[in-house]
């Protein structure tokens, strides 16, 4: 029983990481889907089974190919974490516990943790003794912060942020960036107006421009409105971005927006990234601060490590925007780490973590 498993269960795939005792890793898999809000309880432990059968076949050397049955006929976990996107209500983890139990054969208690999978982004925590709080940033597509409270049986999650999707917010996310760059180009358009002048050159405006095959900034609104058509079909256009989602019409302007910032340092690009950064900063900072019988929950930053996750925070030059305006608002934490393959670094957290005890 020297085997620690770290699952992270998303909408798009399930990762499956493997450690021995020493924090090597010495297993991995990829599976498909498990987002435990789209399936039934039946189609999550088979993901789960498949990805987990997996990455035991590869903990060998040479991988085997015969499948390795589950639940196991002899103990193989000395303990798992499973962070679980749809997952979040005590009610949902009280459904899933009892069926990842039988199948990997762990009790429920101490050695299986199961939560969202923001969860696992906190698992840098447990490799600093010195801390036992962590917030958790998610910048990717949208955006979501989440505070947490590590306790001797896992971390206790005291207050989220964010995440609600496009239509009522992700700030400091992809769809966030792709909106305001599209707001301050118009801005600018509607101001040279006035003043009777073209708007400043911007590498940005051309590749957005570009990127909607359109020649005027205003025909971006035309762009942008188009409803979302049916599958296969374009609403009469011809170009591909418009058979997009218009949540996807903005978001995929994200890359642009930040190829304009930091490779040609364009005005418009870095405004609008530095405009993103604050507005992240402002909802992150609703989690930080002095701790009051009125607002209990609050974490100190210089008590904690911020733990960003997401391919727009990836970014460093981005982190640290965000990261700036934190400190402007007082917040300087005492660690930052980016976690860019949550499994693993959870599998080697989970690790750390029992060494301790």
């Amino acid at each position: 029983m020297s085997l620690y498993l770290c699952v992270d269960c998303g909408g798009s795939k399930t990762s499956a990481v493997i450690c021995d005792a020493d924090g090597t890793i010495v297993g991995r898999a990829l599976g498909g889907p498990s987002n435990f809000a789209y399936l039934s309880v039946e189609a999550f432990r088979e993901a789960v089974a498949l990805t987990v059968s997996d990455a035991l076949k590869t903990c060998v050397s040479p991988p085997s190919v015969d499948p390795v049955a589950l639940p196991p006929t002899e103990p193989l976990f000395a303990a798992a974490w499973f962070g679980v996107s749809g997952l979040d209500s005590p009610a949902a983890v009280a459904e899933v516990t009892p069926v990842l139990s039988e199948l990997l054969g762990v009790p429920a208690g101490p050695r299986l943790s199961i939560a969202n999978d923001t969860c696992l982004l906190a698992a840098p925590a447990r490799m600093h003794p010195d801390v036992s709080y962590a917030v958790t940033v998610i910048g990717g597509t949208g955006g979501i912060a989440v505070s947490f409270k590590e306790l001797p049986d896992g971390f206790q999650e005291l207050g989220r942020v964010g995440g609600w999707g496009w239509i009522l917010g992700d700030e400091g996310g992809g769809f966030h960036v792709g909106r305001e760059a599209v707001r301050q180009m118009l801005a600018e358009t509607d101001a040279a107006s006035v003043r009777a002048l073209p708007p400043p050159e911007s590498t940005l405006v051309k590749r957005i421009l570009e990127r909607f095959g359109i020649s005027s900034v205003l025909d971006v609104l035309v762009a942008v409105h188009v409803p979302d058509a049916p599958e296969g079909v374009n609403n009469g256009q011809t170009l591909p971005q418009y058979t997009m989602s218009r949540e996807k019409r903005l978001s995929s302007l994200a890359p642009l927006v930040f190829q304009s910032a930091f490779e040609d340092a364009d005005p418009l690009a870095l405004r609008v990234l530095q405009s993103t950064a604050e507005t992240f900063a402002t909802s992150i900072a609703i989690l930080l601060g002095e701790a009051t019988p009125e607002a209990p929950n609050l974490v100190k930053a210089d008590e904690a490590i911020v733990s960003f996750g997401g391919s727009l925070v990836g970014v460093e030059a981005y982190r640290k925007m965000v990261l700036d305006a934190l400190a402007a608002k007082g917040h300087v934490f005492k660690y930052v780490a980016f976690v860019d393959d949550a499994a693993a670094t959870g599998a080697q957290g989970l690790v750390a973590s029992f060494k301790r005890q």
